[in-house]
């Protein structure tokens, strides 16, 4: 198999922000793998992460731990 070094390194280097001895200390599989080459599902992308921050919104903190306004040791006053 060959590789086209000076593409892969500019992917490496610039796309995935790997410092030259990170990139150097990969496998070509490893390297693959980081760009999404493998023939796995592709990684997340912006859009399909603005899908799930739709479908599942950030909850507040009080109400994850169950302390609700009425719990006295809430801090806020409330």
């Amino acid at each position: 198999m060959r590789f086209d070094w000076p593409a892969l390194m500019r992917l490496g280097l610039n796309g995935l922000a790997l410092t030259p001895d990170r990139f150097w200390a990969l496998t070509p599989a490893e390297l693959m793998v980081m760009l999404g080459k493998d023939g796995a599902t592709a990684p997340l992308g912006r859009h399909r992460l603005e899908e799930l921050a739709q479908a599942f919104p950030d909850t507040p903190a009080d109400t994850l731990s169950g302390r609700g306004s009425d719990d006295p040791t809430r801090s806020d006053g409330a």
